[in-house]
């Protein structure tokens, strides 16, 4: 079916407004020119979301990290079965969404990342056929406000939804936000960083975790029993047999998104099996991950934006004496509050030679000295990578100071 094509008038102008828009931003050097193509779309045609996802099957992602990498392992999966479209660079608010649909009238499904603020709004708009959720933790306190509230959003939201609701079993707060609605898929992909999760969302008491389980002793919310469940190199389907997961992204994090993603795909019809080897085909999403070379040295790209992806990002760096450049800005996309820095476990780079970048290195550097932590804190990653001892260079920044890093080694 061709969306673009049953469009109102009104609508057609819109998009042709927002894509013109888009194209005179990124002549002028303004990055992709996605954010301020939807707001002049959107001007025009306050209703142009739903209108261009009406001929689409939506299943839209959303949580606190991995939502860029899940969108882009369900998209490639469900390629399987037809033409996808999706905001894969991560545009995840309204403007950025409308931008990236506008550019999806031959396609049959959309995959969209949301921003955790904007979700009930965007399923509202839209009318997914399915809704992944995949874990929810502090970031951005300045702008998304904490968790326990962030998740009762989610839970009003979607109250009733007549979407399929794919949610991590092992994240109280997602579990908690998910159970409003009457059609939920379990699915146990882990939950490494639990601080934000020790007190019940549903009463405040105190949360019990007992092993993989967890249950409030007061209330008695706990953990419901997935029917998908990652299990080392494989992922349990509901039948209980066991797919393997191949992926050339790294880390435990990754196998769980792709856990969620084999779910939300079985949900379209798509088998786990052919899911799964499409997953593959995934090297990198929108610069993570990628391996560079700069001035003559192999940098690895890795972001991340607040504890709980800071701490996953750890386990996954090659061992000591790799050295290891950090940079964090505290831009508006960033969140201008870095009192989060003291909620990461730093102690765990002790052995690795470290070197501290970004507009807001000082306030790192405080951090590392309080953990004990040698390093030495340098102007600009030119000056860190040419300072590193020898070896692949793992390189870790925060949203904006990700973007700094990849415009200036070209990536």
């Amino acid at each position: 079916m061709s969306g673009n094509s049953e469009l109102t008038p009104r609508a057609k102008l819109a998009v042709t407004a927002g894509k013109a828009a888009a194209a005179v931003s990124r002549a002028a050097g303004r990055g992709s020119g996605s954010v301020i193509g939807g707001r002049v779309a959107l001007k025009l045609d306050p209703d142009l979301l739903g209108r261009l996802a009406q001929h689409l099957d939506v299943v839209l992602v959303s949580a606190t990290n991995g939502k860029t990498t899940t969108t882009r392992l369900i998209a490639e999966a469900l390629r399987a079965a037809g033409p996808v479209v999706s905001n894969a660079l991560g545009a995840n608010m309204p403007a950025g969404i409308t931008s990236a649909l506008s550019g999806g009238g031959e396609a049959r499904f959309g995959v969209i990342e949301v921003d955790e603020k904007y979700l009930a709004g965007v399923a509202k708009d839209v009318t997914p056929k399915a809704i992944a959720l995949l874990n929810l933790s502090r970031d951005q306190l300045d702008r998304a406000a904490e968790t326990r509230m962030l998740a009762e959003k989610w839970r009003e939201g979607l109250t009733g939804t007549k979407a399929v609701v794919i949610a991590n079993a092992d994240d109280p707060l997602v579990v908690w936000a998910a159970s409003s609605s009457p059609n939920v898929v379990w699915v146990a992909a882990g939950q490494e960083w639990k601080d934000d999760a020790w007190s019940c969302p549903s009463c405040g008491g105190v949360m019990q975790r007992p092993g993989d389980d967890w249950f409030c002793g007061e209330c008695g919310f706990r953990r419901p029993a997935p029917t998908w469940v990652l299990s080392g190199e494989h992922v349990l389907d509901p039948h209980g047999s066991a797919w393997p997961i191949r992926l050339q992204l790294p880390g435990r994090a990754n196998r769980a998104n792709a856990a969620t993603s084999a779910a939300v795909a079985a949900a379209f019809g798509v088998p786990p099996q052919v899911a799964l080897e499409r997953m593959y085909q995934v090297q990198a999403v929108a610069g993570r991950y990628d391996v560079v070379n700069f001035l003559g040295r192999d940098v690895r790209l890795l972001l991340a934006k607040n504890p709980a992806g800071w701490l996953e990002t750890f386990s996954l760096i090659d061992p000591p004496p790799t050295p290891v450049v950090l940079s964090v800005n505290a831009r508006g996309a960033d969140g201008t509050d870095t009192s989060w820095l003291w909620d990461v476990d730093y102690t765990r780079l002790a052995g690795h030679p470290i070197f501290v970048i970004g507009d807001r290195r000082l306030d790192l550097a405080v951090r590392l000295e309080v953990a004990g932590l040698d390093f030495r804190v340098c102007e600009t990653v030119d000056e860190a990578v040419q300072s590193a001892p020898p070896g692949r260079i793992e390189l870790i920044a925060n949203y904006t100071a990700f973007q700094d890093v990849r415009r200036r080694v070209g990536n």
